[in-house]
């Protein structure tokens, strides 16, 4: 069955999987003790459509040359992606936390390393980088003429650094159609809101007036994500056409009650009574869809 040109099948998968990734992430924080869960809850539909269904990618072979790309530029939100790599079965959940920041055996850090995860294609979390790292892959692919494609999912908060918008404009003026840049747009930061710290809107018009198309969605709605996801044309380096952006309006904390749209759960870790009650928020939230 298909609701516009979506495989409804497809999207009730992936929502069960969002529900489980939100629930191991959940888990994952509170043994490890520190997490920034209201921009990984935030995360979860965009990362689990990607992993899972829509990028090129092989987790047996992270490695594997034709693979697609994804650049996490908000690194500190890297737990979601361990919660992934665990459920695709490369690593156990015991593991990552035994080698959690651990003095002499750190594997996982608060921020991913690329150097100790294989899975992870650059070390992020100095916010604002990602993207300019994300330009140079998709300029390689065309140098090397390979039609593999660069994603990058970027914080709203770190729009607010200049080397995002050198990036957006390279990107347009070298029309980088195998780059999407994807705009967690959760409305919060560290310190408040967004709008109030320091406002970054309109970003569609501001993103065309770079050279870019701009789609936007909901990024918490899974068939939204799959429809603005399967829209992408063919991965193609030689094409000149205007890179892509995706500005995917979240809810921070997405899934607990008490942590929607809640600054205060930016970064910090989760006690046993407020882990219990997440999860069931979260179990009574994914079955009302």
């Amino acid at each position: 069955m298909y609701k516009n040109n979506i495989d409804i099948e497809l999207v009730n998968k992936l929502e069960e999987k969002c529900l489980n990734i939100r629930k191991d992430l959940l888990n994952f924080i509170y043994r490890i003790g520190m997490g920034h869960l209201g921009g990984e809850l935030s995360i979860v539909e965009m990362a689990v459509a990607l992993y899972y269904e829509y990028m090129n990618y092989d987790p047996k072979n992270p490695k594997w040359e034709m693979r697609d790309r994804l650049i996490l530029s908000k690194g500190h939100c890297g737990e979601t992606l361990y919660t992934i790599y665990a459920d695709l079965g490369m690593y156990t959940k015991d593991y990552m936390v035994q080698h959690f920041e651990t003095l002499d055996t750190a594997k996982f850090g608060m921020h991913p390393n690329r150097k100790y995860i294989e899975a992870i294609e650059a070390s992020t979390g100095s916010l604002g980088h990602g993207l300019p790292i994300a330009l140079g892959l998709s300029l390689g692919a065309r140098l090397k003429k390979e039609n593999w494609r660069t994603f990058c999912i970027i914080g709203d908060g770190e729009i607010q650094e200049g080397t995002n918008w050198e990036a957006f404009m390279a990107a347009g003026h070298y029309k980088l159609g195998n780059l999407v840049a994807i705009i967690d747009k959760n409305g919060f930061q560290m310190t408040g809101s967004t709008k109030n710290v320091m406002n970054v809107d309109p970003l569609d018009k501001k993103l065309r007036s770079f050279g870019w198309k701009v789609i936007s969605i909901n990024g918490n709605d899974m068939s939204e994500v799959c429809k603005a996801l399967e829209s992408l044309p063919e991965s193609n380096s030689q094409v000149l056409r205007r890179p892509v952006c995706i500005i995917s309006n979240t809810v921070k904390g997405k899934g607990v009650d008490f942590m929607e749209n809640n600054y205060k759960w930016h970064g910090g870790g989760i006690a046993k009574e407020q882990l219990e009650d997440a999860l069931l928020s979260v179990e009574k939230s994914g079955r009302m869809k």
